[in-house]
């Protein structure tokens, strides 16, 4: 099947002049009539989208499965983006315009969690019917989650060892994995803010996973004493609270979708399928801020 996308289809920009004009030609109709491809098909590439689901068998309900695991990456990679942004601007020092980013960033995990209802009427005789066709496949090799999962902060440098066949996908996971997380960079923005942040936070090897801290605990408690709006890094822990809460709600989402299809059953890729999960669920995002909460 081609999937190819005309690269010389692009977007005309219109002004509110003209769209006046179309309005009262049409008398306030949609437009019907277009020179080229249809603008919100060049677009949004709807037709190469709905190219993309190919099930490997025909029960009916694979074609729910696929299209809600595609659903899932394309949220990871919104989310994603949000957090780079989110990255670039604490960097900048701009806390509140930060605050955009990881708004929108939380609301995209939401829509990420909702995507499990989809599969609720899931069960294992359901699962069954196609889950050999899928071989060793497994959402445990999604590369734009890992890239979500370091970025939240998790680390685990083995993790990217599915991909060394794909170069440029194992380049790209490897960049993430080395760099600061998200905490990283609200760590290192409290240091320069004047909290005692201690120098093997703020200098080590990142690709290492973040060890809880007594001290950015205390600079926790130090921001959450004064809750009025003035105070950005108060903000800043309030969205931060957001998203872990709903990353963390995505592990239990993914955790009780297995368990109603799998049981205890072995991963399709190899793992321990539900005790994995369990043991991942263990591993808090953004840990201080949670910590801190007992002695504020």
């Amino acid at each position: 099947m081609d999937l190819q996308t005309p690269t010389q289809a692009v977007v005309r920009p219109v002004s509110a002049r003209e769209r006046a004009a179309t309005a009262a030609r049409t008398g306030g109709k949609p437009a019907l009539e277009f020179t080229e491809r249809v603008p919100y098909d060049t677009y949004v590439r709807a037709s190469t989208l709905h190219q993309l689901q190919q099930p490997l068998s025909d029960d009916p309900g694979e074609m729910s499965f696929l299209v809600v695991s595609q659903i899932m990456e394309l949220y990871f990679n919104l989310t994603c983006f949000e957090l780079r942004n989110a990255q670039r601007l604490l960097r900048a020092d701009d806390v509140w315009g930060a605050l955009a980013p990881l708004r929108r960033a939380g609301l995209h995990m939401e829509g990420l969690n909702a995507a499990w209802r989809g599969l609720r009427w899931m069960t294992p005789a359901d699962f069954n019917r196609f889950r050999d066709l899928l071989g060793e496949g497994s959402g445990f090799q999604s590369a734009m989650y890992r890239h979500m999962e370091f970025l939240f902060g998790p680390r685990d440098p083995a993790l990217i060892r599915p991909f060394r066949r794909q170069p440029e996908v194992h380049a790209e996971l490897r960049a993430t994995l080395d760099a600061p997380s998200l905490w990283d960079d609200v760590l290192a923005l409290l240091a320069r803010r004047g909290f005692r942040i201690p120098d093997e936070i703020l200098h080590r090897d990142f690709s290492e996973e973040h060890t809880p801290s007594a001290e950015v605990e205390q600079a926790w408690i130090r921001i959450y004493a004064d809750p009025g709006p003035a105070n950005q890094l108060w903000l800043l822990g309030e969205s931060l609270t957001e998203l872990s809460e709903q990353f963390g709600d995505w592990r239990h989402h993914h955790l009780k979708a297995v368990q109603r299809t799998m049981g205890a059953k072995v991963g399709s890729g190899g793992s321990a399928g539900l005790a994995w999960l369990q043991r991942a669920m263990a591993r808090v995002v953004f840990p201080e801020l949670w910590s801190a909460r007992t002695s504020m």
